[in-house]
């Protein structure tokens, strides 16, 4: 959601759709299992790759994109749906709701349209004047007021309701009616082998205006998810009630399915907290459902990039990223307290103190990145961004950099974010045999995914004890890591005594983008005294540079001008060997791989480059650094 009583998105109303059968879809399965039947493992083959079965390709996706079918994305009826978000996550051009045409470089692999299911599909069935919606009585007002021209007084309406957790429509018809349009769209649009269209909407809790949104995520095809109702907050804001109703679908249905948080930066403290919604604190029982139903974190998206803070990691220079830190959804300012609470590096090592103490680890999740789009236009290249919502998409005017993003409630301008300080990210990078929804669901549960803050930086590593420093450099690369080592989203056990693990890492720059900067690792343990530690380090660089006498490595340097610049500093790939210098046997770790790009300009920079000179305020960011951050690997003793 974008808050409480938002400014209203432009819709338009979805295209009729109709059934479509599965049998086509099952059929290529089935005929591309054949090829399998009569393969021997064991037997010696004279092509090398016939019974290899770990995962060779990366695919770019984007799985938190909103339609016209999110009531805080189309209530004036302007933006797009379905249909078309698929169409441009594959490639197609597409007019966007303000009027220009909008087109990807190049198409993604996998696409989860996740309106939000709190009345799903409310402005499409205000500009259709849907019958079963003009048969409920506030369901009526909404369509009077927005055909009488009134649509923000319709939207502040439904925003009032919303903040109550009060469904004043309450018609689970309805909402099955619009899920299963969303369903069909998916249907169409997916093709094994070539683009996923995978189901999912987004679970949209918002305790007191703290943003604890889950996007929930199925593996299964539409004889499956088709007729539910969307579990929505005006159910439960308690995380642990989604998990049930997860457990319920499966059970139901012999499905599978998943859930991912985003945005703790906007949950002042609750993304990451010590205590359950009821109070209670954190137990094994918790950590476990957590960990079962929640197995990834959306790291980084528009609203700001939620590795980690300046005032958590004051000895990283690059901590700073996008830093969103004023309050939550406009009605509480930040505390310093809360920071711990809300971000990825220090919550990944605070579960490793949760293991010590209960026995199992809430927090021992993967990374990804995403949009959080509310215009169906997947955009995440700086040189291409297409905005939070339609009405602040190219084309706008100043809106497009004034509007309100974090609207203050009660507090004034203090807590207000606008849209000059969004980020053009994110994407998830999955590592997986073929472009399948279950192979990218797979991806996801074993972890085996990462972030990028847009761009489509290539990143693999792996840990193990007896790596040898040359065998980054061999094509067999991969092979020789997942034989003999663990991938990131897996776990790295005891090894020899007296050995520390080491760590393969290979990083290969966005074919149409930056160079790479550099790769790190960074570190999270739990010391002696109890305390969460992390700790950045670098493992390879472009360039000669040296690490000065601190162990500092000077700056890569920029070639940014205005909206262009050059790939003459920095590398095209990088590849490194590290072995933990400071690595204790005794104490549990995490350790996941930060890519960073060469300096780039931002969007505004390309905006300033289009439209002329920008009246934009001076903590405006005009250059900045893509990056990429693994899924950890964790070290488990004994």
């Amino acid at each position: 959601m974008l808050g409480p009583l938002r400014r209203p998105r432009w819709a338009s109303s979805p295209k009729p759709s109709s059934k479509i059968s599965l049998i086509s879809q099952a059929q290529r399965r089935a005929d591309r299992n054949d090829q399998f039947y009569d393969l021997q493992l064991g037997v010696a083959q004279y092509s090398p790759f016939v019974d290899q079965s770990y995962p060779n390709r990366v695919f770019w996706g984007d799985t938190h994109l909103h339609t016209s079918y999110s009531t805080d994305a189309g209530m004036i009826g302007k933006v797009l749906g379905p249909d078309e978000a698929f169409r441009f996550a594959r490639g197609e051009k597409v007019r966007a709701s303000a009027g220009t045409f909008a087109q990807l470089i190049r198409p993604l692999d996998f696409l989860v349209v996740a309106d939000h299911a709190e009345n799903l599909g409310l402005a499409p069935m205000i500009s259709e004047s849907n019958p079963g919606l003009l048969a409920n009585i506030w369901g009526r007002k909404l369509h009077d007021l927005v055909k009488g021209g009134d649509p923000i007084g319709a939207y502040v309406e439904w925003g009032a309701a919303l903040n109550e957790a009060t469904d004043m429509i309450n018609d689970d018809g309805l909402q099955r009616t619009m899920w299963n349009r969303i369903v069909e769209s998916a249907e169409r649009f997916n093709q094994p082998g070539t683009f996923s269209a995978i189901h999912g909407f987004e679970w949209s809790s918002g305790p007191n205006a703290n943003n604890l949104h889950r996007v929930v995520m199925f593996r299964d095809d539409a004889d499956k998810v088709e007729d539910l109702v969307p579990f929505s907050t005006y159910d439960s804001s308690d995380p642990e009630d989604l998990w049930d109703w997860l457990e319920r679908y499966e059970e139901k249905t012999g499905g599978q399915v998943m859930a991912f948080a985003h945005n703790g930066n906007l949950s002042n403290g609750l993304m990451f907290d010590n205590e359950k919604m009821n109070g209670e604190p954190i137990d094994i029982d918790y950590a476990e459902r957590r960990m079962r139903w929640e197995p990834v974190y959306e790291v980084t998206q528009m609203k700001g990039d939620g590795e980690t803070h300046p005032m958590l990691s004051p000895n990283d220079e690059f901590a700073d990223y996008y830093t969103w830190d004023r309050g939550n959804f406009g009605t509480e300012l930040k505390t310093p307290e809360m920071l711990p609470r809300e971000y990825a590096r220090q919550a990944l090592a605070r579960g490793l103190k949760y293991e010590q103490e209960i026995g199992a680890n809430p927090f021992k999740f993967g990374m990804i990145g995403a949009t959080d789009s509310h215009t169906s236009l997947a955009t995440t290249r700086e040189d291409n961004f297409f905005g939070k919502a339609s009405i602040v998409e190219p084309g706008t005017g100043e809106n497009r950099y004034e509007d309100f993003i974090v609207q203050p409630v009660i507090l004034g301008e203090d807590i207000a974010i606008r849209h000059y300080e969004a980020l053009a990210s994110g994407l998830a990078g999955v590592w997986a045999r073929e472009n399948t929804r279950e192979a990218i669901w797979d991806a996801f549960k074993r972890k085996e995914v990462y972030a990028t803050t847009g761009s489509r930086i290539t990143v693999r590593v792996f840990a193990g004890w007896d790596f040898e420093e040359d065998e980054v450099h061999r094509p067999d690369f991969a092979q020789t890591g997942y034989a003999r080592g663990a991938p990131m989203g897996a776990d790295l056990f005891a090894g020899p005594e007296g050995v520390a693990p080491s760590f393969m890492v290979r990083a290969l720059r966005d074919p149409d983008g930056a160079n790479l900067d550099r790769i790190q690792i960074v570190k999270g343990w739990v010391d002696d005294a109890g305390e969460p530690q992390t700790k950045v380090f670098d493992v390879v660089w472009s360039g000669d540079r040296e690490p000065d006498a601190k162990g500092q490595l000077p700056a890569v340097g920029s070639t940014v001008d205005g909206a262009e610049y050059t790939n003459t500093i920095g590398s095209a790939a990088l590849g490194g060997f590290w072995t933990d210098p400071e690595f204790d046997p005794a104490h549990a770790a995490y350790y996941y791989v930060r890519v960073l790009e060469i300096p780039t300009p931002s969007w505004l920079a390309y905006d300033e480059a289009f439209y002329g000179p920008l009246d934009l305020p001076e903590d405006a960011v005009m250059v900045q650094q893509d990056r990429a951050y693994t899924s950890p690997i964790w070290y488990t003793p004994g």
